[in-house]
C-alpha cells in the first residue's frame, strides 16, 4: 500500500473541454452530488467543533452524545444516503430524487445540523423532525424506485435506511431523557445498523471495482457468504434489541470473521498498487475487525483499554466506515460524473491523512499523557484529509458531468 508515488497526476481527460459552467441542474442532478459535499464539509467542522470548542455543545444534544450522533448520523448516514440514492439509479434505472425535491431535502438535513448545535429544546425538536423526515423521504423514494425497478434483490434497502432513522429517533429520545446508558445502547443500534448497509452494498461493489480497474482479475461474488452475513448482522440488531447480549457477540463474530474471509478471497495482493482500491479494502477489513471488538465489548472479554467500547465504535466508525467513505466518494464521485478512474496526489494524501487520524485516534485512547496531542493532531489531520477531497472535488460536483 506504500508504493503510491507512480500515480498519474491528473484527473483530467486530455479532450475535456478547459472550463464547464457549474448549474443548479447538473449540481441536483443525482443525490451523490450535494450530499457528499454536505457529508464531507461536516465531517470536517464537526470534529473541529468536538474537539477544539466542546463548550459550544449545549442544550439537549450534548457533549459526547452531540459528537456520536453527528459522527454517525450527520456523516456517515449522510454519506451512504447520497450513495443509495445515486446507485439506485443504476440498479434500477429509475432516479429517486433529483431537483427541488432533492434540494429539500438537503434543507432538511441542514435544519437538522443548525437545530442541535442551537442548543434550545424547541430547536432540538425541529432538528429531530427534519431529521426524520429525512430518512423516512429516504426510505419511501429508495422503496418506490425499486419496487418500479423491479430490484428484487435490493427490497431490503429502504428497511435498513427506514431502522437507520428509528435508531437516531430512540438516541435523540434517550437524549432528551439524559439517560446516557440507554443512550449508548441505541447509538450501538445505529452502528450496527450502519454497518450492515456498509456490508451489503461494499460486498457488492468493491470486487466490480477491482475487476473493472484490473484486466484480467477475476474475483468470487461471494453470494452465499454475503447471504449469511446479511442475515446474521440483521439478527445481531434483532437480539441487541430483544436485551440478549451474548447471543449478539456471537453474531457480530462471525459476521465480522465472514467479512476478513471475504477481503482475503477478493485477492488484496493485486490491488497493492491502486490506492483507489485499496483503501477500499482496507476499510472494509477494519469493519470486520471492529465488528469483532464489539463482540468481545458485548461478550465480556478484554481488559483495561481493551474493555472500553469507544475501541470498537471508533474501530467501527472511523478504521471502517470512513476509511471506506474516502475512497467511495472518490471512486463514485469519478464514475458517475464521467471523469477518468485515476487519482491525483492530492486524493492519495488525503487517504492517508485519514488513515493517519485513525491511528492517532486509537493511540488516544490509551490513558497517557500525550492523549490531548493526540487527539488534537487526529482531528487536525481528520479535517484537513476531507477539506482536500472538497477542495478537488466541489468544482467536479457543481459542474455537469463530461
Amino acid at each position: 500500500m506504500a508504493n503510491a508515488r507512480a500515480i498519474p497526476v491528473s484527473l483530467h481527460d486530455p479532450q475535456e473541454p478547459a472550463r464547464q459552467d457549474p448549474g443548479w441542474k447538473a449540481f441536483l442532478d443525482l443525490g451523490f452530488r450535494p450530499l457528499y459535499i454536505a457529508g464531507c464539509a461536516w465531517a470536517a467542522v464537526s470534529i473541529l467543533i468536538w474537539i477544539f470548542a466542546p463548550q459550544w455543545l449545549s442544550g439537549p444534544l450534548h457533549g459526547v452524545a452531540w459528537h456520536a450522533h453527528e459522527m454517525l448520523w450527520g456523516f456517515v448516514a449522510t454519506i451512504a444516503i447520497g450513495f443509495l440514492l445515486t446507485a439506485s439509479a443504476t440498479w434500477t434505472g429509475f432516479n429517486p430524487l433529483k431537483g427541488i425535491p432533492l434540494a429539500m431535502a438537503c434543507v432538511l438535513w441542514m435544519v437538522a445540523r443548525a437545530g442541535y448545535l442551537a442548543g434550545s429544546v424547541p430547536a432540538f425538536y425541529v432538528a429531530a423532525a427534519a431529521e426524520s423526515l429525512l430518512f423516512l423521504l429516504s426510505a419511501v423514494v429508495l422503496l418506490k424506485v425499486m419496487l418500479k425497478g423491479k430490484s428484487k434483490r435490493n427490497y431490503g434497502v429502504p428497511f435498513l435506511v427506514l431502522g437507520l432513522g428509528l435508531a437516531n429517533c430512540l438516541f435523540l429520545h434517550s437524549a432528551r431523557a439524559g439517560d446516557y446508558l440507554i443512550l449508548m445502547q441505541h447509538f450501538e443500534l445505529g452502528l450496527i445498523c450502519m454497518a450492515v448497509i456498509a456490508l451489503l452494498v461494499a460486498r457488492r461493489v468493491v470486487p466490480f471495482f477491482a475487476m473493472r480497474a484490473i484486466p484480467g482479475l477475476s474475483i468470487p461474488m461471494l453470494t452465499r457468504s454475503g447471504q449469511v452475513q446479511l442475515v446474521l448482522s440483521v439478527t445481531a440488531i434483532a437480539l441487541g434489541l430483544a436485551g440478549q447480549p451474548v447471543v449478539m457477540a456471537a453474531a457480530l463474530a462471525v459476521t465480522g470473521l465472514i467479512s476478513l474471509y471475504q477481503t482475503i478471497r477478493w485477492k488484496p495482493q493485486a490491488v497493492i498498487h491502486k490506492p483507489i482500491l485499496w483503501i477500499l479494502y482496507l476499510g472494509y477489513a477494519a469493519m470486520g475487525v471492529g465488528l469483532l471488538f464489539a463482540a468481545g465489548h458485548l461478550a465480556g472479554w478484554g481488559t483495561g483499554v481493551l474493555q472500553r467500547s469507544a475501541v470498537y465504535v471508533h474501530l467501527i466508525g472511523m478504521a471502517g466506515f470512513s476509511i471506506l467513505i474516502i475512497g467511495m466518494v472518490t471512486r463514485t464521485a469519478l464514475g458517475h460524473l464521467g471523469r477518468p478512474l485515476q487519482l491525483d496526489r492530492s486524493m492519495v494524501v488525503s487517504y492517508w491523512l485519514v488513515i493517519f487520524a485513525v491511528v492517532l485516534r486509537l493511540a488516544a485512547l490509551a490513558p497517557t499523557a500525550a492523549m490531548q496531542a493526540l487527539l488534537h493532531a487526529s482531528a487536525t489531520a481528520w479535517s484537513l484529509a476531507f477539506a482536500l477531497y472538497l477542495w478537488r472535488f466541489v468544482p467536479m460536483l457543481i459542474r455537469p458531468r463530461l
